[in-house]
């Protein structure tokens, strides 16, 4: 459902010209983002205005070569929503990044409209893929890929698609407990090969990965 108060977002980022220029691109947008704080350092998206931001824009090298994935990986499991925003281009770290449940992997190369459509997607809870992490997904062909059954790559894509597993169920004939159980159990097969899935966007990065559903189709 679409918000109906302004997004707001924290700006975590250990360069301050870097921290302006998407302050300013963020107060321009269509409509305009509200920057609720920023900061050098992931402390800023804990406390005052910054607990309580719809997304989480952060940098992945907060000060230090050692990426920051200790900090993703904590806010994504307090249920807070990140856009990670990297100098970094290599696919293995974008696709890290999924996997430990930020919602979009944004380069620096990528300009103002990306960084804006990914934090609204988000203030959504959705994922929105720019064309960066668009060719790491389509890259990566891991050789350890759980057998899904037909219902449950059914489920699957017919909950990408969607906005809520009440949906699917109505979609397909089933209740939202059979869509969830479903759903957990392509986790869980997933987690047997190795491959952790625990949100809906690191599951749709291993659907995409493994050739079950395209970008075409969402």
């Amino acid at each position: 459902m679409a918000q109906m108060t302004p997004v707001s977002t924290v700006i975590v980022d250990d360069h301050p010209a870097v921290r302006a220029g998407v302050a300013q691109w963020l107060s321009a947008g269509t409509p305009p983002i509200r920057v609720a704080a920023s900061g050098n350092d992931v402390s800023v998206a804990w406390s005052g205005e910054g607990a309580t931001a719809d997304v989480v824009i952060l940098d992945l090298h907060l000060g230090g070569p050692v990426p920051a994935t200790g900090e993703l990986r904590r806010l994504t499991e307090a249920g807070r929503r990140v856009v990670v925003y990297s100098m970094r281009a290599d696919d293995a770290t974008a696709l890290q990044c999924l996997e430990l449940g930020a919602l979009s992997y944004l380069t620096k190369a990528e300009g103002a409209d990306h960084l804006l459509e990914a934090t609204v997607t988000a203030a959504d809870g959705r994922a929105y893929t720019p064309p960066s992490l668009a060719g790491a997904l389509a890259g990566d062909r891991s050789a350890s890929r759980p057998v899904l059954s037909a219902r449950e790559t059914e489920v699957l894509i017919e909950w990408f698609q969607s906005e809520s597993k009440v949906f699917v169920g109505r979609r397909l004939g089933i209740s939202p407990h059979t869509v969830n159980s479903h759903l957990e159990h392509i986790r869980i097969k997933y987690a047997m090969s190795g491959r952790q899935a625990a949100t809906k966007a690191a599951l749709l990065a291993r659907a995409i990965q493994d050739g079950l559903v395209r970008l075409d189709d969402l």
